[in-house]
C-alpha cells in the first residue's frame, strides 16, 4: 500500500535560485533551517546562466581581442588577427555551465532540497511546484520570493531573436551584427555596445535621457561619451526610437533626436536594453494580498512583505537591481527568519559596476545628488595619467572622484572610470560600510605601484593635499 501523499514541510522555501535565492537557501541551511529551493529553469538564475557571468566572459574575449590589435603599443607583434564569434560564445556558455554545476554542488553540500518546476504560492505557507503536468504540494513556515525580472520589450516592437534582440539573444547571436542599434545606455546596453564595437560592428547607442549611463555621476557620463566616440561608436542622447520596421535583411529605425527631428536609419540588428519587468505574475501573490508597487514587491529593511511569513529579495523588489544586492538581501532574510538580528539593507552602500571599455564603478551619492540632499561637499578628483601603474599598463585614460561631507568628513560617494575600476571600488565600499572619514582614508597605506593609489590621491585631492598632480 502506497503512503498517503503528505506535503513536504520545510522551515523555509525559496522561490527562485538566482544569486538572491540560492544564497538565501545556503545561509538558511547554515543556520539549521530545513530548506528547499524551487527553480523553473536553471540553478543560478539569469545571473549565472544568462546575465552577469557569461557577459563578463564575452567582454573578456573582446578585451583580449582589443589588446591583440594594439600589440604594437606594447612592443609586440601580432599579425592576421581575427575573431571567431562562435568560439567566443562557446567559451561564454562553458563558463556559465561550470557555474551552474557549482550551484548544484552547493545545494547538495548544504542538504537543500531542489524542486525543479513552476512554483506558485497557494496559501499561507503553501507552495505548489508543477513540472511536466505533475504537481507537488510543499508547505513551509516561511517563503522567500526571489523570482527576479526579465527584459522589458519596446511596446511597439517585441524582440524576435532574429533582428530585434534582448540581452539573451545578444549573448548567443545567430550571426555577427554589421550595423547595430542599441536602445538604452544603462549597464546592459552599454556593455553590449562595447562588446560588439570591439568585435568590429558599427554601433549606435540611443539614450532617452540627456547622457549615457544616466545613473552615474555626470563627470563619468561625459568621460564615457568622449571615450566611446573615440572608439568609433555613435551616441545619441535625449533621443528616442519611435518605430522599428523589421525586414528579412535588417531593421529600419525611426529615431527622434534631441532637436525634435525624426530620422530613419537602417541597421542589421537592434538590442533593446530599456529596463526590466519583475516576475510577479502567476505566482499567487494577488490571492495572498502581497503588496506591490508598479509590479515590484514592497519590502521593509529585513526583506519582509506585508504578509507574515513571506519575504522577497532581489530584482522582484525595489532597486538597485543588482546581483550582489540580491545576495545580501538573501542573507538578511535568512538571518531574520532564523531569529538573528541582521543589519537592514542600506542602498547607499551598494556598489555598482559596468564592464564596458573603459570600466565604470561607483558607490553612494553622486556629487549632484549629495548637493540635492543638502550636503555641503568637498570633491576630490585624480586622473589615471598621474598614476605610475596605469601608465605602465598602457591605460592612462580615466579618473577617480570622491565626494565628502565638508562638515563631518563622511565619504558620501565615489565614482570611477578606467581600467579595472570594478575591482577597485570595493575599497571605498568597505570604507563607507565602516563609516570611515577622510582622516582614516588618508592614514591608510596603499601599496605601490598599484591603481589603488589613485583612490588615496583622490581623497587627498578633496582636501587640497594630492601629491602627484
Amino acid at each position: 500500500m502506497e503512503p498517503p501523499n503528505v506535503p513536504d514541510t520545510y522551515d523555509l522555501i525559496v522561490l527562485g535560485s538566482g544569486p538572491g535565492g540560492y544564497v538565501a537557501a545556503i545561509r538558511a541551511a547554515q543556520l539549521g533551517l530545513k530548506t528547499a529551493i524551487v527553480e523553473r529553469e536553471l540553478l543560478g538564475g539569469i545571473c549565472l546562466n544568462w546575465g552577469c557571468i557569461p557577459t563578463k566572459a564575452l567582454l573578456r574575449s573582446a578585451e583580449v581581442f582589443h589588446y591583440m590589435q594594439h600589440a604594437k603599443d606594447y612592443g609586440l607583434v601580432a599579425n592576421q588577427i581575427s575573431a571567431d564569434l562562435e568560439a567566443v560564445v562557446k567559451r561564454s556558455r562553458g563558463v556559465a555551465k561550470q557555474l551552474n554545476q557549482g550551484v548544484t554542488h552547493l545545494m547538495k553540500k548544504n542538504k537543500i532540497d531542489v524542486h525543479m518546476g513552476d512554483g506558485k504560492l497557494t496559501g499561507k505557507g503553501k507552495l505548489s511546484v508543477t513540472k511536466d503536468g505533475k504537481t507537488t504540494e510543499l508547505t513551509a513556515r516561511n517563503i522567500i520570493v526571489a523570482t527576479g525580472a526579465r527584459a522589458r520589450d519596446l511596446p511597439f516592437a517585441k524582440a524576435d531573436g532574429k533582428r530585434i534582440w534582448t540581452y539573451r539573444h545578444a549573448m548567443t547571436p545567430p550571426e555577427m551584427p554589421t550595423k547595430l542599434l542599441v536602445v538604452g545606455s544603462g549597464a546592459i546596453g552599454i556593455e553590449f555596445a562595447s562588446f560588439y564595437r570591439d568585435m568590429g560592428a558599427d554601433v549606435t547607442v540611443v539614450e532617452m535621457l540627456d547622457r549615457l549611463v544616466p545613473v552615474e555621476d555626470a563627470d563619468v557620463s561625459a568621460f564615457l561619451e568622449k571615450a566611446v566616440k573615440k572608439q568609433g561608436m555613435t551616441t545619441m542622447t535625449g533621443a528616442g526610437v519611435e518605430k522599428l520596421e523589421v525586414s528579412p535583411d535588417g531593421v529600419k529605425a525611426s529615431i527622434k533626436g534631441k532637436d525634435g527631428k525624426t530620422v530613419a536609419q537602417e541597421f542589421s540588428h537592434v538590442i533593446v536594453a530599456i529596463g526590466i519587468v519583475p516576475n510577479t505574475e502567476n505566482i499567487g501573490l494577488e490571492a495572498l494580498g502581497v503588496k506591490t508597487d508598479r509590479g515590484h514587491i514592497v519590502t521593509d529593511g529585513m526583506c519582509r512583505t506585508n504578509v507574515e511569513g513571506i519575504y522577497a529579495i532581489g530584482d522582484v523588489t525595489a532597486p538597485p537591481w543588482l546581483a550582489h544586492k540580491a545576495s545580501h538581501e538573501g542573507v538578511i532574510a535568512a538571518e531574520a527568519i532564523a531569529g538573528k538580528h541582521p543589519h537592514a539593507m542600506d542602498p547607499k552602500n551598494i556598489p555598482g559596476c559596468t564592464y564596458c571599455r573603459p570600466q565604470i564603478a561607483s558607490v553612494g551619492l553622486t556629487e549632484a545628488k549629495a548637493k540635492e540632499a543638502g550636503y555641503e561637499v568637498r570633491v576630490g578628483n585624480f586622473p589615471f595619467i598621474g598614476n605610475g601603474k596605469a601608465i605602465a599598463l598602457g591605460e592612462p585614460e580615466g579618473f577617480v572622484k570622491t565626494v565628502f561631507d565638508a562638515k563631518t568628513g563622511e565619504l558620501l560617494g565615489a565614482h570611477m572610470i578606467g581600467a579595472e575600476v570594478t575591482e577597485l571600488i570595493q575599497g571605498y565600499t568597505v570604507g563607507k560600510t565602516g563609516e570611515l572619514t577622510e582622516a582614516e582614508l588618508m592614514e591608510t597605506v596603499f601599496p605601490h605601484p598599484t591603481l589603488s593609489e589613485m583612490m588615496h590621491e583622490s581623497v587627498l585631492a578633496a582636501y587640497g593635499r594630492a601629491l602627484h598632480i
